[in-house]
């Protein structure tokens, strides 16, 4: 169901880390970034470069959200009390097909967001086609029966890859997840580092 792989993979050379934890990034073999140059020796970052990196990462991470709806995260994030960059990460953690990935519903985050858009998943009993749904806290995310013996399902299932974070508590043999909690950055297993401070800082400057 995905169908970016050469882009995900190409974001991962670019930004020279394996976003995704996946055995099959070319990371792994190749830490230079693309192209033809992308061996020669690096510059000095600024401040901005950083900061640029930061962002592009952190929203590649989550697969096809645009640079609206991730600054449109970010402004809701800065509208809430407390930690900007804590609560930009919870929002994006709440998305339905985030939920959908973590849960280990589907293999990576781009199948995961055409699993949401082709109708596999509810949201406590009801259809929800939306991958950008914000799932709240107590709701219950479900593979749909009929979907369930997939082979994408079946696959990441099986994955030994990834591990299900303890902000969601799986029910129904694995085909269902409750939203216990708004995990906090350190809660979240990504693969590799994340600076959501530093998206701040971009969007502030």
């Amino acid at each position: 169901m995905s169908k970016r792989h050469s882009a995900k993979y190409k974001l991962d050379r670019a930004m020279g880390e394996n976003l995704w934890g996946r055995a099959k990034s070319p990371v792994n073999k190749r830490s230079y970034g693309p192209g033809q140059h992308g061996q020669r020796r690096k510059q000095k970052v600024s401040d901005f470069g950083l900061q640029l990196k930061a962002k592009q990462k952190l929203k590649g991470y989550y697969g096809n959200i645009t640079e609206k709806q991730f600054s449109n995260t970010y402004e809701e994030a800065g509208r809430k009390r407390g930690n900007t960059s804590e609560a930009l990460i919870g929002l994006l953690e709440s998305r339905l097909d985030a939920m959908v990935y973590r849960a280990k519903f589907t293999p990576t985050v781009w199948s995961a967001r055409q699993f949401v858009n082709h109708g596999h998943v509810t949201v406590n009993g009801k259809k929800v086609n939306i991958a950008s749904y914000r799932v709240k806290i107590g709701d219950v995310v479900e593979v749909k029966e009929k979907s369930r013996a997939m082979a994408l399902v079946l696959e990441a299932q099986q994955s030994s890859e990834r591990d299900i974070p303890d902000y969601l508590e799986l029910g129904d043999r694995g085909f269902s997840v409750r939203y216990v909690r708004v995990p906090e950055l350190a809660d979240v297993p990504y693969p590799v580092k994340m600076e959501p401070n530093l998206v701040v800082e971009y969007y502030s400057s």
